[in-house]
């Protein structure tokens, strides 16, 4: 959702008052829980003309709605698995028709990554990477970074190397933390983990934990290492990216954050991004690199880390499609 989307649903909820709107954030994901709320503490006020739009367009779009099918489980199986073969979608079914099953689970996405680590800091390294491997992936790189180098390198691993999930792996678990893995045992396998789940996890760690992470798990297993190599993405890969892929790209990227991302960028990807606006906003944009002073590191990695996001998105969309490491795959 864009901007405009998240401040129109602000209002709306404020228009509903507190009771109703209250009923409606109990559906929703903690990020758009956290974006709303950011939304609505920012509009102090409100002309009226724009909340008679809004409700207005909410209207229309109400009187639309119909129970247009009869099973929207069985409308979502057929629909995903003609769009993305059974392979992709059984993935995405997993997550989407059984999420009741991994309720317990899911309440760790309200939790901070400091409370997270805490939680999972004294539990057994296999434990630690099947609960990992259904959170996201930021919040996962997050927790990761409160553990010490040993316990990190070793999540990760087995992260990694996990093929799924089965419910009796989590009964040691939820003897410790029933309150928030109650009902493990009903659970059925999950599709989580594996090499591309751990790649990108270590894709938001930063460079220097990267690094080390990447070392240890090339001493313990090169191969794994390789495959996981083969499966990160990173800043300079945008290089990799056509042309029709870098626009699509640069439509969705605020000008602020597209300047501090490219202060930490080599010069053959600036070239390319020049490439690909007008002449008048390269130019400009050249300007605006020349004339900001340095950069804290840490803020051209935050931003770049934003860019990677919106390209990931932009790959599930099919709007940029970027060569895979071999075998003609693609990410």
């Amino acid at each position: 959702m864009d901007d405009d989307g998240v401040e129109d649903a602000a209002i709306l909820l404020m228009s509903l008052g507190e009771e109703e709107a209250s009923e409606v954030f109990k559906h929703l994901e903690p990020k758009e829980v956290q974006k709303l709320g950011e939304t609505i503490a920012k509009l102090k006020v409100i002309p009226r003309e724009r909340v008679e739009q809004v409700l207005e367009r909410f209207d229309k779009i109400a009187a639309l709605q119909s129970n247009l099918v009869p099973d929207t489980d069985e409308y979502v199986r057929n629909v995903l698995r003609k769009a993305l073969g059974d392979e992709k979608a059984n993935l995405l079914l997993d997550r989407i028709l059984h999420d009741s099953d991994v309720s317990s689970i899911e309440s760790l996405k309200w939790m901070d990554a400091g409370s997270v680590a805490e939680l999972l800091r004294n539990e057994h390294p296999q434990i630690i990477a099947a609960i990992l491997s259904h959170l996201d992936y930021d919040q996962t790189s997050s927790v990761l970074r409160s553990f010490t180098e040993r316990q990190r390198n070793e999540v990760l691993v087995r992260i990694a190397t996990l093929d799924g999930i089965q419910p009796m792996a989590l009964k040691d678990l939820n003897e410790v933390m029933s309150q928030v893995l109650a009902g493990g045992e009903r659970m059925k396998k999950q599709n989580l983990g594996g090499v591309k789940t751990a790649a990108e996890i270590i894709n938001m760690l930063g460079s220097s934990i990267e690094a080390s992470v990447l070392d240890y798990i090339r001493e313990a297993d090169a191969d794994l290492a390789q495959k996981i190599m083969d499966n990160m993405f990173t800043f300079d890969d945008l290089d990799k990216i056509d042309d029709r892929g870098i626009q699509a790209m640069l439509k969705e990227v605020q000008s602020e954050s597209l300047i501090v991302a490219l202060k930490g960028a080599s010069t053959e990807l600036r070239e390319k991004i020049f490439r690909n606006m007008s002449s008048r906003a390269a130019e400009t944009l050249r300007e605006d690199l020349e004339s900001r002073g340095p950069v804290r590191l840490s803020e051209v990695e935050s931003e770049q880390k934003e860019m990677l996001k919106i390209v990931r998105r932009l790959v599930d969309e099919g709007q940029i499609v970027l060569a895979g490491g071999g075998d003609d795959q693609f990410v």
